[in-house]
């Protein structure tokens, strides 16, 4: 005989007396009834695939790919799901990266250095780009123009120009 699947707890932190049931099922999901608070809710609720249509297989293949492979693109190719899409679960599951951790670990025995590489993956592409601030943006081409516009030096000229000889004087 084989044990009963155990129940997932309530999600509300304020509950004082938790007491789970089962509730039927919505659209093929189990739903569940918290007696304690009266909160009723589904077995994905406080994960990362609350509310995801995908099976949670594809979702798990599609983010195993970004992890060995390094890049969305390949795994929008292997996977057929959108870059987007993908992008949208790697930025929900470093939401949840603690419990993740664990689930890999266990789950797919993956070492340490490949959990490592994954989050830092992950981290890289959930951050915002970078933005040149206006008062730093030209620096890197004023600095060269005065140079650019002096006339040529003669071949037999020293090297070195004083600043005198930079600008002409008024």
């Amino acid at each position: 005989m084989t044990p009963p699947p155990s129940l997932p707890a309530c999600p509300n932190p304020a509950c004082e007396q938790p007491y789970v049931i089962r509730n039927g099922s919505s659209k093929g999901r189990r739903r569940y009834h918290c007696r304690g608070c009266g909160r009723f809710f589904g077995e994905t609720e406080g994960t990362p695939m609350y509310r995801l249509h995908t099976p949670v297989a594809e979702v798990a293949q599609a983010l195993l790919v970004v992890m060995r492979r390094g890049s969305l693109r390949a795994a929008e190719e292997i996977t057929g799901h959108k870059y987007e899409t993908i992008g949208e679960w790697l930025r929900r599951t470093s939401e949840h990266a603690e419990a993740l951790t664990a689930i890999l670990t266990q789950d797919l025995h993956l070492s340490t250095v490949e959990i490592d590489e994954f989050w830092s993956f992950v981290h890289k592409k959930t951050e915002p780009p970078t933005k040149l601030m206006l008062a730093n943006a030209g620096d890197a081409s004023s600095k060269i123009a005065p140079a650019a516009s002096l006339p040529p030096a003669p071949l037999g000229a020293s090297a070195t120009i004083s600043s005198s000889e930079r600008s002409p004087s008024p």
